[in-house]
């Protein structure tokens, strides 16, 4: 799979360059390769970026959404405007979603009809989605816009063993929720085939706080991907994926109007080819991105946003300790809602150089340039350390700088402002990592980011001629540090403790955060009661949260304590039965304010893999 993953990513030079150092993976247990913390896939050891990764069922599989599960790890957290398929979004280190790029496959699906360019996670399961890598930190000189706070790179279903092969899960449980899916896949020694389908129905909860009436959700979802090794030094591929569901949704929060309900459908491919000439490989690709939301009785009826991504990448082998990245980009992006229409180009060039000085060091230095066609050049650029000066021991280091594009939406909406320019950060990071073999790890990171040239919707700002405000770059540095602490250890050889902590202190001048916790704490137990009978459970405590301006004077937002559970039997080599608990004790506490969050629920769950 891992080798897969590299042709997949276009980066054998980087695969070259982890051979040279065969020696020092004796001395540190260097992990799994990750894709998302450089141009070219390294191993997790070599980076001096902080990436956690999720895989197989936690990467999903045992929670009702993908967002959940993400919720676990050190630095992040989550606000929902309801239940299962309410919008929601995602904070790293304290900063929301808009700082926030997300890729699935390689395809850029950030919304660019929205108000901010930001990924909707309400309705992500975990349907088709292997693998997720958290990239944190400022990371524009590797991503562009958007990528102030961190990356979310997400790998759907692909085949592991030769010949045909495939995974389905079904699912029933609280509020009247039946999910399910299928994978298959075809894999040779010169290519695979994968596709996934899933579909979830849920009668939902009220997602409004004052009122009982339950907002139902329904989504299909088909992704797939494919490579083939057409030559030697030629490689195909591509991927797709489709989402198309409904959502009922509280027309208001000042009234009792349920009568709301949003389509959306969204569209995305990426293609590509690689090819290797000697000790460099080049890789040309195109993605798109299409969505298109419905509101019929809404204010606005359509939203509607569409990209379009050419981009080249070469990886050269400069020697068995170097590798220098080199990059071109061209994106078009269009929004289109009826009384917004707007499009802009943006054109960007990357190099990056990755470079192990001796066996116990590995540095990376990248640069990116952009040129928008809205607001002229933006420079970014990251350099990134890792020393491992003894066995299982290793320190981090990095610095990046980043931006975020003001939106299609901030330039051109009847509330907009096309001169507005992009807000810009720089993030610093310490950490280091301490490895015990199979027993475990623990793990400390400290971070810092300010954001400037802050981008706000000001009642005063006249620039639009709305006579009620535009979105103006208003005053202030949003400043986000703190801590994150995470480990596990085997306690016997079937019973396994983890847990993480995450300190942050996020304000603008002075002024909390909103939405964003101060303390965030989880702490579990796994366990293997015999072969083929295992459970878990887990306790998150958030606490010291500040509601938004727009919450309710009786709003629930605060501290709050979750448990979930779950227990699980093997009934065959290939197949499981499941039972998972949320929020067992029926925890009241809402995460936006005056929107409900589901109470006590019970999933009991079928997989199989042939």
């Amino acid at each position: 799979m891992k080798t897969r993953l590299l042709a997949t990513t276009i980066l054998a030079g980087a695969a070259a360059h982890a051979a040279g150092h065969a020696e020092a993976q004796q001395t540190f247990d260097l992990g799994t390769i990750v894709l998302s913390s450089s141009l070219s896939p390294v191993e997790r050891g070599r980076t001096g970026a902080t990436v956690e990764v999720l895989e197989g069922d936690d990467a999903g599989g045992n929670d009702t959404t993908v967002l959940d599960a993400l919720t676990r790890l050190p630095g992040v957290t989550s606000v929902s405007n309801g239940g299962l398929g309410a919008s929601a979004g995602i904070f790293i280190r304290g900063l929301p979603s808009r700082y926030v790029g997300v890729q699935i496959n390689g395809i850029d699906v950030a919304d660019p009809s929205g108000t901010q360019n930001q990924f909707n996670f309400g309705g992500l399961t975990a349907a088709g989605v292997e693998r997720v890598e958290v990239l944190k930190g400022s990371q524009s000189a590797l991503y562009g816009s958007e990528a102030i706070g961190g990356v979310i790179n997400i790998t759907t279903y692909r085949p592991e063993k030769l010949g045909y092969s495939g995974a389905a899960q079904v699912e029933a449980g609280s509020f009247d929720t039946y999910s399910g899916s299928l994978s298959g896949g075809y894999k040779s020694e010169r290519g695979f085939v994968a596709l996934t389908y899933g579909r979830v129905e849920s009668e939902g909860i009220s997602a409004q706080s004052f009122n009982t009436e339950k907002d139902g959700f329904e989504q299909s979802t088909l992704t797939g991907s494919a490579e083939f090794d057409a030559t030697e030094t030629l490689t195909i591929g591509g991927s797709v994926l489709y989402r198309e569901g409904d959502i009922e949704i509280d027309r208001s929060r000042f009234s009792n109007n349920a009568t709301g309900e949003i389509s959306t459908e969204e569209l995305g491919a990426r293609v590509f080819a690689t090819l290797e000439t000697g000790a460099v490989t080049h890789t040309l690709s195109y993605s798109y991105f299409d969505i298109d939301r419905k509101d019929p009785t809404g204010g606005t009826t359509r939203f509607e946003g569409e990209r379009r991504t050419l981009s080249y990448l070469g990886s050269a082998e400069l020697g068995a300790r170097t590798v220098l990245n080199i990059g071109a980009e061209r994106t078009d992006e269009d929004i289109d809602s009826g009384t917004t229409v707007g499009s802009e180009d943006n054109s960007a060039a990357t190099a990056e150089l990755l470079f192990s000085p001796t066996e116990q060091i590995d540095l990376s230095a990248a640069l990116r340039y952009d040129d928008n066609s809205s607001f002229g050049g933006e420079t970014t650029g990251r350099v990134a350390a890792v020393w491992r000066p003894v066995e299982d021991l290793a320190f981090r280091a990095v610095v990046g700088t980043g931006y975020r594009a003001p939106s299609l939406f901030e330039r051109f909406s009847s509330f907009g402002d096309p001169a507005l320019q992009p807000e810009k950060s720089i993030s610093y990071e310490l950490g280091a990592e301490k490895t015990y073999g199979e027993a475990g790890f623990i793990k400390a990171t400290l971070f810092y980011t300010d954001i400037d040239d802050l981008i706000d919707f000001d009642g005063a700002a006249t620039a639009c001629g709305s006579g009620f405000g535009c979105y103006n770059q208003v005053p202030g540095t949003t400043t986000s540090k703190g801590i994150e602490l995470s480990g596990e250890v085997a306690l016997t050889d079937a019973l396994r403790l983890f847990g993480a902590y995450t300190y942050t202190d996020a304000e603008t001048e002075g002024a909390r955060l909103t939405r964003t916790p101060k303390h965030d704490a989880v702490i579990g137990l796994g366990a293997d009661f015999t072969e083929r009978f295992a459970g878990y459970v887990d306790i998150r405590h958030v606490a010291d949260i500040v509601p938004s301006a727009f919450a309710p004077a009786n709003n629930k937002v605060g501290d709050y304590t979750l448990v979930g559970a779950g227990v699980s039997y093997d009934l065959s080599d290939n197949a499981e039965i499941y039972l998972r608990l949320e929020n067992l004790f029926d925890e009241d506490y809402e995460t936006a304010g005056g929107f409900n969050q589901p109470g006590r629920a019970a999933y009991v769950g079928l997989r199989a893999s042939f």
